[in-house]
């Protein structure tokens, strides 16, 4: 017998016993994030990733593109077709963009596009203000880029069979024929690799989109910039979920970029 007052204690039986442990056995140990889960896991969020800071880069870097595009290649087609006094001067000045430091661009963008620059006080008049506005980060990674597409575009012209060209004058084609129905055909692969190398270039300009477009969030941020800020606050999943989407985007690009320059990817039944 138990003493007055004292706490009845119930011993359960050993069937009992031997159910909990059977189902203390088949039922699987929970779950439990490893340090690699608890830092992988904020990347998957998409307020981590800022889709809206992924799509003004792919945005910015895809009106650069294609301005550039028919500016080299328009560019390419008048310096590959013949020889004339100041060329080597032109085709430097079209690639000097490839060599300059990126602060130098923006520089030269300052002083030409700015509100006191030379072309700033002309273009106010019609509205237009290029300083801290996405469209001035275009305007930036349209020059950093031209040259990539300038120079593809200028060694697949030339390396265009000149006797088709001729033959297509002879039978009376003008110069913007021979270009568009036998120049272009045939150099499309050259051009188009280099269409994606620029693309690819566009989406990690940093330096002169910095000086010409600044660094305002929701406005003329793109990925290059969101990472630098991400750093620079210490915040480091956040910079490392936005150069892993940048670096995936960016290999992408240049595996495809291959697959055109070498051959590998046709867009043909036969492919």
């Amino acid at each position: 017998k138990h003493p007055a007052g004292a706490a009845r204690v119930s011993t359960p039986c050993h069937g009992h016993q031997d159910e909990r442990f059977r189902a203390s056995v088949a039922a699987p140990p929970p779950f439990r994030h490893s340090r690699a889960m608890d830092f992988l896991s904020p990347l998957l969020t998409a307020d981590t990733l800022k889709i809206s800071v992924i799509l003004l880069t792919l945005k910015v870097a895809g009106i650069a593109t294609v301005v550039s595009s028919v500016l080299g290649i328009l560019t390419a087609w008048c310096i590959a077709r013949r020889p004339f006094p100041g060329r080597t001067w032109v085709d430097a000045l079209c690639a000097l963009p490839l060599v300059l430091p990126p602060t130098v661009i923006g520089y030269y963008l300052i002083l030409l596009v700015g509100r006191r620059g030379l072309l700033g006080p002309w273009l106010a008049e019609f509205g237009i203000n290029l300083m801290f506005s996405w469209e001035g980060a275009v305007v930036a990674a349209t020059v950093v880029v031209f040259p990539l597409i300038y120079k593809s575009a200028r060694a697949a012209l030339e390396a265009v069979d000149h006797n088709l060209e001729n033959a297509a004058r002879t039978l009376g084609a003008s110069e913007w024929k021979v270009f568009l129905r036998v120049s272009l055909p045939l150099a499309w692969r050259g051009i188009l690799a280099g269409v994606m190398l620029a693309f690819a270039r566009g989406m990690g300009e940093f330096g002169a989109t910095l000086m010409i477009a600044g660094n305002l969030p929701g406005r003329t941020q793109t990925l290059s910039l969101a990472i630098y800020s991400a750093f620079q606050a210490g915040d480091d999943a956040q910079a490392l979920a936005l150069v892993i989407a940048t670096s995936l985007l960016c290999m992408g690009v240049l595996i495809l970029a291959d697959k055109l320059a070498t051959g590998g990817l046709s867009f043909g039944r036969g492919a």
